[in-house]
């Protein structure tokens, strides 16, 4: 530009720089319409992205509702908020009534003498013995013997005792030792003594561990170690609260949660529609702006487009109008949740079938056609995105190679203006010589 600018009319009186600069826009067209393309491919790229995004949503989420095990959707309640219950996939639909008849609880040794938590307890040795019912007795050394020791010797996590022992506070500087079961159930038995087998701290009251139990009023009668009866029945799982107590009586219901799978059905459903709408919206003519949208030319995509409507329709010519879903006059899906919830309650396994992946369902059928679309190795979207892609970067380097060619291109109209200008200055210089030459003999013949 400066050389261009420097030789700019110093002979013509020519604009060259201004010249050269519209001369170059016209070298320059080829390049810029490579430019354009490489705008319109990454605003297609934009579209299908955002499609493929819209597609690989509903392929999830069709891949979940399609497996057989969502479509026994359950939920559990109790009559008595002392006893919860929950629910597993394996479980199925019943009522049961169940009385308490115990709750678990840990044994627990409350002992009868205080000490200040100095005082030795342990007796003549410092170790002590502790007793289990199963037979397995454990000798642990308290170090020092005290009412201090003990309890730390109890609670030590390299003793392992499955114990935990508590210095209660009964009057200044006095303590009385409680230990009891970190666990319930009535095998956590247990009893301390010192090393010779004798009684410690004057003796004990005891609080025996015990198992929960629960009458189901069949002449059957259900224990725990705990307090959670784990898979009470398949599935189900019972667990008796801080408020359960001996007596305490509740109805425990597991039934078929149809509410939450029309939910689950609608959200399908507005999903494929949120994939149908894009699709549309992206490939429709704007008559205010007399344009084809961004994928007007992707036939592909508009093919998936007819694939979701016709999963709609099972493979033996029926529809799925009974289930409450229907295409309606826009190329939309519509689905009556009050529809659904009265055929699933009336025949879940029909449903289930018309439905799931073992039998090639329709929401299975979503999936193969929304996992077709997207799937990060050969989806059809995938690949598409992938071909333009490639095409953009042929085309940037196009638009790369035009750059390195307009420079010489530049450099070459400079080059024959400058050569314009200096011919133009010699044959101005050499007129002027010839008129003061003919102005000399002018003057001389006179």
């Amino acid at each position: 530009m400066a050389s261009s600018a420097s030789i700019s009319g110093l002979s013509s009186g020519l604009d060259t720089a201004t010249i050269i600069s519209q001369l170059m826009q016209l070298e320059a067209a080829p390049q810029s319409r490579l430019k354009t393309k490489v705008s319109d491919t990454q605003t297609v790229v934009s579209s299908l992205q955002s499609i493929n995004t819209k597609f690989a949503t509903l392929a999830s989420k069709a891949e979940t509702l399609a497996k057989t095990t969502a479509w026994s959707p359950l939920t559990a309640t109790s009559s008595n908020t002392a006893v919860s219950v929950t629910t597993t996939s394996s479980a199925s639909p019943t009522t049961l009534s169940l009385t308490v008849t115990s709750v678990a609880a840990a044994h627990r040794i409350g002992y009868t003498d205080a000490h200040a938590l100095t005082d030795t307890v342990t007796g003549a040795s410092t170790s002590v013995i502790i007793n289990r019912f199963d037979g397995s007795p454990q000798t642990i050394d308290t170090g020092d013997g005290t009412l201090q020791g003990l309890v730390t010797a109890i609670n030590s996590a390299t003793n392992d005792t499955g114990l935990r022992a508590t210095a209660i506070k009964v009057a200044d500087g006095s303590y009385k030792l409680q230990v009891e079961a970190t666990t319930t159930g009535a095998s956590t038995d247990f009893e301390i003594t010192a090393a010779d087998g004798s009684a410690l701290l004057g003796g004990s009251t005891v609080r025996a561990g015990a198992d929960a139990a629960i009458d189901l009023g069949t002449g059957i009668t259900a224990t725990s170690t705990s307090n959670t009866f784990t898979d009470l029945m398949p599935g189900v799982t019972i667990t008796l609260g801080s408020a359960a107590t001996s007596g305490t009586t509740s109805t425990i219901s597991v039934t078929r949660d149809s509410s939450s799978l029309a939910n689950s059905m609608s959200s399908f459903v507005d999903a494929i529609n949120d994939v149908l709408k894009s699709v549309d919206s992206a490939s429709a003519y704007n008559a205010t702006t007399k344009k084809a949208g961004t994928l007007a030319g992707e036939s592909s995509v508009r093919d998936l487009r007819d694939a979701l409507l016709s999963a709609v329709y099972p493979t033996d010519g029926t529809s799925l109008a009974s289930l409450g879903i229907q295409v309606t006059r826009d190329g939309l899906l519509s689905f009556d949740s009050t529809t659904f919830t009265q055929a699933y309650t009336a025949d879940p396994t029909a449903v289930t079938e018309k439905m799931d992946k073992a039998n090639n369902g329709f929401v299975q059928r979503i999936y193969t056609v929304a996992n077709g679309a997207s799937d990060s190795t050969d989806g059809i979207v995938t690949l598409a995105i992938q071909g333009r892609n490639t095409e953009i970067t042929r085309l940037n380097k196009s638009i790369s190679d035009w750059d390195d060619r307009l420079q010489l291109r530049r450099a070459t109209l400079e080059r024959q203006f400058t050569a314009l200008e200096t011919a133009l200055n010699q044959m101005t210089s050499q007129s002027n010589w010839l008129s003061s030459q003919v102005s000399s003999l002018s003057s001389s013949s006179g």
